[in-house]
């Protein structure tokens, strides 16, 4: 058997874009090779991993087996490469959607001016873990749970949410809203890593959801009156975007932010890090449900420069 891992990312893109087409957009390759190698894993596994129609295809009881050991594989061959290649040259701190908010400049001057040897630089990835395992970012800022026990995560803050909506849209006259005034419309939900989720409404009282992909994507439809969102205080401000308001939510629960690292190589200076984000958000409120220990645990790991 030679599973090939151009095999591999060919098969995970189709899944992640929805279409050979986009995959191949995302590859930066011909819609012709990520169908021969898609057909070449198949071929090699020997059963059929997507069932292909004309605008869309759906995974097989196999393919649906196989794509998270895929992401495994695929993630794993990227934290190799990326030890193989590279020195701690600087921290990068991956993000999906909001970054650190409108902590993210104070964070960045404190680090600059504690630690001008190590450069801490931010990473836009829209994966469920913001580029950690992916390899490029080697912390990551989280706000939805993360269970894989390859990564340590510890809770840094927390945030209000925030409604998003056309600025010519009713509820933009208002300084805040309710959730129950938000089911009234399409609500955009980004799946993977958007704060998000429909379980914020009661089961008889879900709005209509659309489904986009990353920060981009959401503001757009939300810009052009198609839907409204609900994110973390953040988004609203690391991501201005004319033709959107944002309004908080009275009664939302507040977003969990979390940084996560792998498990058996915590980054130099994480101590450091964690405890200045800390100070940015102000403390951390008991009883979060997070352990405590990793993050002594990196003390002792991290604290000498690399």
């Amino acid at each position: 058997m030679d599973v090939q891992l151009r095999h591999l990312r060919a098969f995970v893109a189709v899944v992640d874009a929805g279409t050979f087409t986009d995959a191949a957009i995302l590859l930066g390759c011909s819609q012709a090779a990520v169908s021969r190698s898609v057909a070449a894993l198949e071929s090699t596994l020997g059963t059929r991993l997507l069932e292909r129609s004309n605008n869309s295809v759906k995974l097989t009881q196999s393919g649906a087996r196989l794509v998270t050991r895929a992401r495994r594989v695929l993630d794993e061959v990227a934290r190799l490469e990326r030890i193989a290649q590279e020195a701690y040259s600087e921290l990068r701190l991956g993000y999906a959607f909001g970054a650190l908010g409108k902590h993210t400049r104070h964070l960045m001057k404190a680090w600059a001016a504690a630690y001008p040897w190590l450069p801490l630089v931010f990473v836009h990835s829209n994966t469920a873990t913001a580029g950690l395992a992916e390899g490029v970012a080697d912390v990551s800022v989280l706000r939805r749970p993360l269970v894989d026990d390859r990564f340590e995560v510890a809770l840094v803050g927390c945030e209000a949410r925030y409604a998003a909506m056309d600025t010519d849209h009713p509820l933009a006259r208002r300084r805040s809203v309710r959730l129950d005034q938000l089911a009234r419309y399409t609500v955009a939900l980004d799946p993977r890593t958007g704060t998000a989720t429909p379980e914020l409404w009661p089961p008889d009282a879900r709005p209509a959801i659309r489904t986009v992909q990353g920060v981009d994507e959401w503001l757009t439809v939300i810009a052009c009156g198609q839907a409204v969102g609900v994110t973390a205080e953040s988004t609203a401000n690391q991501n201005p975007r004319p033709g959107v308001a944002y309004r908080h939510v009275t009664d939302a629960p507040h977003v969990q932010v979390l940084l996560a690292w792998w498990k058996d190589d915590p980054p130099p200076y994480l101590a450091a890090l964690l405890a200045m984000i800390r100070s940015l958000y102000g403390s951390v409120p008991p009883g979060d449900g997070l352990p405590r220990e990793p993050v002594d645990r990196a003390v002792a790991a991290t604290g000498r420069r690399r």
